[in-house]
């Protein structure tokens, strides 16, 4: 099991979950492949070696028969060469080549030679051709000897087996018998003394089976040995025959084949199931998500249960994040419009209950009258106006251009002549993460905030952390009361709104503010007010 924060912390990305996907995926088809070839390769290099022991065999009976047959007066021509395991059994090994196979014993195994993705496959078997000239009794007794243990083992093997004397004409073999292979590649091979093996083309009549589709049913093996006389070759032993089929070894081997299945079966549930948990299943559970959140519903508004890989996790955080702020964004935007639409209802009521008894008066009103419901239309026109410059302050505050910087020292410099009569002193200078334009509009609303409220001094102290940039803005007016403190922020909440407030300066400090990543807050004090604004540090 592991911890929420390590699950938290690491996910996989989607580069990597599509990599892993991709690299299951390929093992499949590779494995097959590989098994098949393999596997068709092993059938062939299998036949071949069973040609060469039953080739081995005969050609050995034939070696006797023909000893008996007086073989001295055969007169055999060709030598074995010097080299290879042939050449080794009879003694004839070079020096050189003796040392090389010292300490190995008299084994000299023939191994298979044949590989299906380098062997080249042949023409099928030319026809054999008529002899010049007939074979000699002694060889012609030896292949009637010879010709019922080779039918005999064809029938269990399946293989075909022709006899030739040292002129390629054809001892025992069926049909064959009196004919020349002498002018086919592997036999002059094996008449020169050394053994041969090569594929052919298999050539049937019949229409074949739909399991000889694979390579290995299409090719024939053939196997040429020599009989060996003393130090001569006395003759060939020429095999063939068709490597086993695919499906058919596939059956007998069926538990095998079983477990292979069920690996592939394996890979694609594996691969299912990292798609479904890593991509697809989080992918809809994140569109359904969306949709009913785009049908107005805050219940939705919560994570994922799976979230797959590290990009849909991020996608999922930063949907729910906008979602959220979208949703508050929207509260707000109601809220301020109900303000904004009962600030603005009393004057304009009042303007018109005015201009109302202006027109139904007429001449009846006096001048001290009319004076003062023209005074009414006039104060209430200018408290709307105020209340309209205030929100396209706020507008102007939600919407400013972040960066920039300044310093103080500057700032307040610049603002010191717009206050007549309040002392703005500061302990310290230090450079503010503002543009001059929006670090003017900050402190301007402030220190005219502190001066409405009977202040008359108002001070800047900063101080600089590894965290945060502090600055403490305080003054010694009226103050707070406790019970207004959790207030203040509200936008159109004032306690002088019969003296033209609006209630809107501290909200657009904050909204300004806040739009900088930095915060403001009150803080209790005995006499006057004191505001904290604190900067996060950036480093690079």
């Amino acid at each position: 099991m592991l911890s929420r924060s390590f699950r938290d912390r690491w996910r996989p990305s989607i580069s990597l979950v599509i990599a892993l996907v991709l690299g299951i995926m390929l093992l499949v088809p590779l494995a097959g492949i590989v098994f098949f070839r393999v596997y068709e390769n092993q059938l062939v290099e299998t036949t071949e070696a069973e040609l060469i022991a039953q080739s081995a065999a005969i050609a050995a009976t034939a070696a006797q028969l023909l000893v008996l047959q007086d073989a001295d007066n055969l007169n055999f021509e060709t030598e074995l060469p010097a080299a290879g395991p042939l050449a080794k059994q009879r003694g004839l090994l070079s020096s050189d080549y003796s040392r090389q196979l010292k300490g190995k014993g008299e084994w000299t195994p023939q191994l298979p030679e044949l590989d299906l993705n380098k062997t080249a496959v042949l023409p099928a078997r030319p026809d054999p051709l008529p002899g010049e000239t007939p074979p000699h009794p002694a060889y012609l007794l030896v292949g009637s000897q010879l010709d019922p243990i080779l039918k005999d083992t064809q029938k269990l093997t399946l293989a075909g087996f022709r006899v030739l004397d040292t002129n390629g004409l054809v001892i025992a073999g069926r049909d064959e018998t009196g004919l020349s292979l002498a002018h086919i590649d592997e036999v002059q091979m094996a008449l020169a003394g050394r053994y041969a093996s090569v594929l052919r083309e298999r050539v049937v009549n019949n229409p074949q089976p739909i399991y000889s589709i694979s390579r290995g049913t299409s090719v024939r093996v053939f196997v040429a040995m020599p009989i060996i006389v003393g130090n001569h070759v006395a003759g060939v032993v020429y095999t063939s025959r068709t490597p086993s089929n695919i499906l058919k070894e596939m059956f007998l081997k069926r538990e095998t084949v079983f477990w292979v299945l069920a690996f592939v079966l394996s890979a694609t549930v594996i691969v299912g199931i990292i798609f479904s948990r890593g991509i697809s299943g989080p992918i809809k559970a994140l569109t359904e998500r969306s949709l009913k959140i785009g049908r107005g519903d805050r219940e939705a508004l919560k994570p994922l249960s799976i979230h797959g890989n590290r990009e849909i996790h991020a996608l999922s955080s930063s949907m729910l994040d906008t979602s959220r702020k979208l949703f508050e964004r929207n509260d707000y935007i109601n809220t301020f419009a109900n303000h904004v639409t009962h600030e603005l209802k009393s004057p304009l009521t009042a303007i018109q209950g005015a201009a109302e008894l202006l027109q139904d008066g007429g001449d009846e009103l006096s001048e001290a009258e009319r004076a003062k419901f023209l005074k009414n239309i006039l104060t209430d026109t200018d408290r709307a106006s105020r209340l309209l410059n205030r929100l396209r302050d706020l507008a102007r505050a939600d919407s400013v251009e972040i960066g920039g910087s300044c310093r103080l020292s500057t700032v307040l410099g610049e603002i010191r002549g717009r206050f007549e009569g309040v002392d703005i002193g500061q302990s310290g200078d230090c450079d503010l993460p503002l543009s001059p334009e929006n670090a003017r509009i900050v402190f301007e609303n402030m220190i005219d905030n502190s001066a409405r409220h009977g202040a008359d001094a108002v001070s800047f102290d900063p101080q600089q952390s590894e965290t945060a940039l502090t600055l403490r803005v305080s003054d010694n007016g009226d103050g707070i009361s406790p019970g207004n403190r959790d207030q203040v922020f509200d936008l159109f909440f004032t306690t002088r709104r019969a003296n033209g407030g609006t209630g809107m300066g501290l909200g657009i400090i904050r909204a300004l503010l806040r739009a900088h990543q930095a915060t403001i807050e009150l803080l209790p004090q005995e006499r006057g007010a004191c505001f904290v604004i604190r900067f996060p540090v950036t480093r690079s």
